[in-house]
């Protein structure tokens, strides 16, 4: 198994056990994750019997499936394991940290213009992680594996972080707050209505904008030099928006580059001895 296979594997074994528990057996959600586990080993040795191009695809495919469908379960997944929420938790971290809340710091500095572009950079998010993916899904396939392997770490570890530390972020625990409202255009709206109906509600702690847009650049850094250089403006908008448009506490950003660090540590170690692609010129 693969390094990726066996952390995401973790989280859903890890959630299964803990929703029979919560749920019972016959529970929707831990009906859901079973069924998972089971397609996932049966991919898994479909591929192991008998290796092809094809069926290592598809072995890899099942990741992007199962990121998507278990970001919308874990809405009532992860509440029926972990009812309490933790941005109090979240918060008194950053006062420890930096005393007080970062986009309380930065109310001064709002405007509409820069309110506009953090949305875009924000939003950007979603078309630049599918297109790296087909990128790399249809490209060589040892580069794909190693693509994978650092991207579906981050997602396990990161979505146990969810299960274990839920949270709604500062814009929805503690909006009374803040006095300067994040006002826009149409950029603004978008996003504002993506984050609204596509949250989970438990999404914050780390924060995968940061940890995947960071493990991607720095990847693609190494293998493909023209999406970095395509890439860093927009991510660097990107990580200062998690904080300016009050999505995300201090910490979660923190530990998110933290997490894309370590997984950027597993895809480097990956059959490092048998299969290294050399740095580009």
């Amino acid at each position: 198994m693969l390094p990726h296979e066996i952390i995401f594997g973790i989280y859903l074994l890890t959630m299964w056990v803990r929703l029979v528990f919560a749920t019972g057996w016959l529970g929707r959600d831990a009906r859901v994750y079973l069924v998972f586990l089971i397609v996932n080993a049966v991919v898994i040795l479909g591929c192991v019997r008998h290796e092809t191009n094809l069926r290592w695809r598809l072995r890899l495919l099942f990741y992007p499936v199962a990121m998507n469908v278990f970001f919308a379960v874990m809405k009532s997944a992860v509440p029926a394991v972990h009812p309490a929420l933790q941005d109090q938790w979240l918060h008194a971290i950053d006062c420890r940290l930096i005393g007080g809340d970062l986009s309380l710091r930065l109310q001064p500095f709002i405007q509409p213009v820069l309110t506009e572009f953090l949305s875009f950079c924000y939003i950007l998010f979603f078309p630049s992680l599918l297109f790296g993916m087909i990128c790399y899904f249809f490209g060589e396939l040892e580069l794909l594996k190693k693509f994978f392997v650092g991207l579906f770490s981050l997602y396990g570890l990161g979505y146990l972080g969810y299960s274990l530390v839920p949270a709604l972020g500062p814009h929805l625990a503690m909006p009374d707050q803040y006095t300067a409202p994040l006002e826009g255009w149409a950029m603004t709206r978008w996003n504002s209505a993506v984050v609204r109906f596509g949250s989970n509600h438990v999404d914050v702690f780390p924060s995968l904008h940061c940890a995947v847009s960071s493990y991607m650049l720095f990847f693609d850094r190494r293998h493909k030099p023209w999406r970095f250089w395509l890439f860093l403006a927009p991510c660097a908008g990107l990580w200062v928006s998690t904080i300016y448009l009050r999505y995300h506490y201090f910490v979660d950003v923190v530990c998110g580059f933290a997490l894309a660090a370590v997984c950027l540590e597993i895809t480097n170690r990956y059959r490092k001895e048998n299969y290294e692609i050399p740095a580009p010129i």
